[in-house]
């Protein structure tokens, strides 16, 4: 999985960063996480189709996190776009995307499906999960994780053969690591049909939010955590007012999740130079990295 950060500023655009928007490609699939005005100019940019498989994640109903949706939209009609659009966000984010094509004339020509989250399991694809839980901002908030990796093992079909595995449910249970049943009574355990189970591999990514003990057990060793990191230390007390973190807030959300690695994303535009946020951070948790437009990390199971 590959994640590319194509916005990383808060609450309006600079010369140096847009606004937030975070593209994981996995499987041939794009996973969009926000979508700040002029994401789709940022993925053209970075040689990313807007006619590709994708699914679009909100995490909260502020201008900076979606104004960009309405403008992707109507262009993917004008590129004909062939596939379905799946759109997750909080209450709310059926309502602003069905007034904003409507006022504008520019319905989808293509299928869109539009769903309001809760916490739990969102949605799921071909080798992910997504998975949803609140965070802490001024507005509802839904941070996301994203759970890659076959967790299970490469289904060994000459096995299924040799054992009388019939094509159909049945092995579809198999693949999922579930027993199966076959006609003669017999039960086929997972371990008879697949290989040595996988790494599952997983990234959180917060949106908006205050330190939060939600966050940090949502986040629990996972391999990459992007925090939002809006603030410096010395304005800690006006980032918890408005529902932000500080880079050493979220470092230490970091270090009490023994996530691997942090980077720190939704920059003030106060700080031109936001090199001391991640030196702030890196007192905290050493392997902390500032987010950057356009760079991208890999994740490998």
């Amino acid at each position: 999985m590959k994640a590319t950060f194509l916005g990383t500023s808060a609450g309006f655009p600079t010369p140096e960063r847009n606004v937030p928007a975070l593209l994981l490609e996995c499987e041939g699939e794009y996973l969009l996480f926000d979508c700040g005005e002029g994401t789709q100019r940022q993925m053209m940019l970075a040689g990313m189709s807007l006619c590709r498989k994708m699914k679009i994640f909100i995490t909260h109903m502020h201008g900076d996190h979606l104004f960009g949706l309405p403008g992707m939209i109507q262009t993917m009609n004008l590129l004909n776009r062939p596939h379905k659009l799946e759109v997750y966000g909080p209450p709310g984010i059926g309502g602003f995307i069905m007034e904003a094509a409507s006022s504008t004339l520019s319905e989808p020509s293509f299928e869109l499906s539009v769903n309001e989250v809760h916490e739990g399991e969102i949605a799921r694809g071909k080798g992910y999960r997504v998975l949803g839980v609140w965070a802490d901002h001024s507005i509802p908030d839904m941070a996301f994780k994203v759970i890659f990796g076959r967790g299970v093992g490469k289904f060994d079909v000459r096995k299924a053969e040799r054992l009388g595995v019939p094509e159909g449910p049945i092995r579809g249970e198999l693949k999922s690591g579930r027993e199966g049943t076959l006609a003669d009574g017999r039960v086929i355990r997972p371990e008879m049909v697949l290989g040595k189970p996988s790494v599952e591999r997983s990234l959180v990514y917060t949106g908006d939010t205050r330190p939060t003990q939600s966050v940090e057990r949502f986040a629990a060793g996972t391999d990459l955590l992007v925090h939002e990191a809006t603030f410096s230390e010395d304005l800690v007390e006006r980032a918890i007012g408005v529902g932000h973190s500080t880079a050493i807030g979220a470092a230490e959300i970091a270090k009490r999740a023994r996530a691997k690695r942090l980077i720190l994303t939704h920059v003030s535009a106060r700080y031109p130079d936001a090199r001391l946020l991640v030196d702030e951070a890196r007192t905290v948790f050493p392997n902390a990295d500032l987010a950057e437009d356009f760079a991208s990390y890999e994740l490998k199971t």
